[in-house]
């Protein structure tokens, strides 16, 4: 299993997504320290009923607590957002 796949699984289970899209960004960081340390840039939208009613900061938390395992080493960055099924229906 990819990186990609490990980070959709770990989502899937942890927030039951309706959507859950993960672009690798990496190519577009390279020269950078975190690439050299081997960890990966990627991009997530994530569309989950679990964010209803949470902060932005609460839902980023959310989301790092499910890919704590991966933070450490294999994610060096990661950019998102994440929407409610309410907001990401209405634009």
């Amino acid at each position: 299993m990819n990186r990609i796949e490990r980070i959709q699984a770990l989502l899937q289970s942890a927030l039951t997504p309706a959507e859950c899209v993960v672009d690798d960004e990496s190519h577009l960081h390279a020269g950078h320290a975190g690439a050299a340390s081997g960890g990966g840039h990627y991009r997530l939208r994530l569309v989950s009923a679990h964010f209803e009613g949470l902060s932005k900061v609460a839902r980023h938390r959310l989301v790092y607590d499910a890919l704590q395992e991966m933070m450490r080493q294999e994610i060096h960055a990661l950019a998102m957002t994440l929407l409610t099924p309410g907001e990401a229906a209405s634009g």
